[in-house]
């Protein structure tokens, strides 16, 4: 069992490889194509802006090998930045983004006494509770974020958990197929987080060659 960690050079790539090995992973992180489609499932972490990750995405030419690892059915896992770049567009910037996913990335609206970023421990509710992804997981687990942009898919049903920040309830996870991607970070969210990436794990062992 081999995990792909992609590089593009938008995030601490180590700390994602930790708690799959950590889970029961092999992991290696590559920007190659080819060793991208040998890999038995691809995790695309991420952390900062949306512009500057599509336009390494493109420089490195990732966006297109990416777009036909998805479609041959590979698992594949999102995590933070990783989740929204599967969008259309995101209100942080001009760029296209992969497109995957219908829908755009939206900006947390201010409020008093609301801390943006969304920073730290907060609840999920799992609006697909059958998702694989959730195998074994408390309904109302804790996971740690970090971010000041969510996602709004077009499609509610591609919702797999909603997290509530002040009045705000907004898209924690998407699953769609073999596509699955989480706003918060796993390798940061303790038992939790690891089961997460466990039960991904899970999910690709029955595709190893």
């Amino acid at each position: 069992m081999k995990i792909a960690v992609v590089d593009y050079d938008m995030g601490n790539l180590h700390s994602v490889c930790k708690g799959l090995e950590y889970a029961g992973a092999e992991t290696f992180i590559t920007h190659v194509p080819s060793e991208l489609a040998s890999a038995d499932a691809i995790v695309l972490p991420g952390v900062g802006s949306f512009d500057p990750a599509m336009k390494k995405i493109r420089d490195r030419d990732l966006e297109q090998p990416l777009k036909d690892i998805i479609a041959s059915g590979k698992p594949f896992l999102g995590i933070c930045l990783g989740l929204q770049i599967l969008f259309d567009r995101s209100d942080e910037g001009q760029e296209a983004g992969l497109g995957i996913i219908a829908g755009n990335v939206r900006k947390f609206q201010s409020e008093p006494h609301l801390t943006i970023p969304q920073m730290g421990w907060n609840q999920l509710t799992l609006s697909q509770p059958n998702c694989s992804l959730w195998e074994t997981l408390d309904t109302s687990a804790w996971v740690y974020f970090d971010h000041s942009y969510y996602v709004e898919p077009n499609q509610s049903s591609v919702s797999a958990a909603m997290v509530k920040h002040g009045s705000q309830t907004v898209t924690a996870a998407i699953a769609q197929d073999n596509v699955m991607a989480v706003q918060f970070h796993p390798e940061k969210s303790s038992t939790t987080g690891l089961k997460i990436l466990s039960n991904f794990i899970q999910i690709a062992k029955p595709l190893n060659r």
